[in-house]
């Protein structure tokens, strides 16, 4: 019966009246899993040793997390994930790890108190510019996301030209074409 209602009151075009004859939804709240506190996560980000001090685009760069459990209950189905922001000046934009990261995110079963894992982010910096990288971590029942410090890093464009490879081409191409000439004269 209250159907009807619902579908009379619709199709009358008074959507207001069929809302009010509706019997009250169940809320989403007794649909999902009520929150825990959120979990007593640390998320430390910082370059790897060995990275070099100017990077230019072709060069690799690593970063390296470290994600404790300071709690008192275990963390569980905890999933980290790596973000990547250009912030150029009127280029900010989220960049996508496609190209730059096969390694975008763990997932750990779960984290006992105390307990941390440490995990390495390589990237292959395929664009100059200037760049911020977060690590961002959030547990199955957490109610909120940790984000380690942002570390931020510039990469310098690479000269398409390289004289080192440039230069035995220019030098030897015209010494060749030289020495065909050179070569056909004497033979005639």
């Amino acid at each position: 019966m209250i159907d009807r209602i619902i579908l009379v009151a619709f199709l009358a075009g008074a959507p207001w009246l069929a809302a009010m004859a509706a019997p009250p939804a169940a809320s989403a709240a007794a649909e999902t899993v009520a929150p825990h506190p959120a979990a007593d996560l640390k998320v430390d980000l910082r370059p790897a040793t060995g990275n070099p001090d100017a990077p230019r685009m072709g060069d690799r760069l690593a970063f390296r997390s470290t994600i404790r459990n300071a709690g008192t209950t275990p963390v569980d189905g905890l999933i980290a994930w790596l973000s990547l922001v250009q912030v150029d000046p009127g280029h900010e934009q989220p960049v996508d790890l496609e190209d730059w990261s096969a390694h975008k995110a763990i997932a750990v079963a779960a984290l006992a108190p105390g307990a941390e894992i440490t995990t390495a982010w390589p990237m292959r910096l395929i664009q100059s510019g200037r760049y911020r990288v977060v690590v961002s971590a959030v547990s199955r029942t957490g109610a909120a996301l940790t984000p380690s410090r942002f570390v931020d890093f510039t990469v310098q464009p690479k000269p398409v030209v390289e004289s080192g490879r440039v230069l035995p081409v220019a030098l030897g191409v015209p010494a060749l074409l030289l020495g065909g000439v050179l070569l056909r004269r004497r033979r005639s």
